[in-house]
């Protein structure tokens, strides 16, 4: 199944807005979890959450997309920036 990475990074200064729809997030990607091999949160050089990684094994790109507009931190405006890329895993576990 073709994967894809979200790469999503949040506006400066969100830090609040993220934690009031973290709980909201955590369901809505735990309930993908079959699709997902990875996701976390990126860290600013403090530590503090500032963006969101996740690669997910979907169909297509539209499906890809479709999870990432339905996503909590998405629809609360969260990012400053959504990337969705097509990747192909060489390395790592499987």
């Amino acid at each position: 199944m073709p994967a894809f990475v979200l790469y999503c990074v949040d506006k400066p200064a969100s830090l609040e807005l993220r934690l009031a729809n973290r709980e909201a997030h955590l369901a809505y990607i735990g309930a993908l979890a079959d699709k997902i091999p990875f996701a976390g949160p990126m860290l600013n050089d403090a530590g503090e959450m500032a963006g969101s990684l996740i690669v997910i094994e979907v169909e297509d790109r539209a499906a890809a997309e479709a999870v990432s507009a339905g996503d909590p931190y998405r629809k609360a405006g969260l990012f400053e920036r959504v990337e969705i890329r097509p990747i192909k895993q060489t390395l790592g576990r499987r």
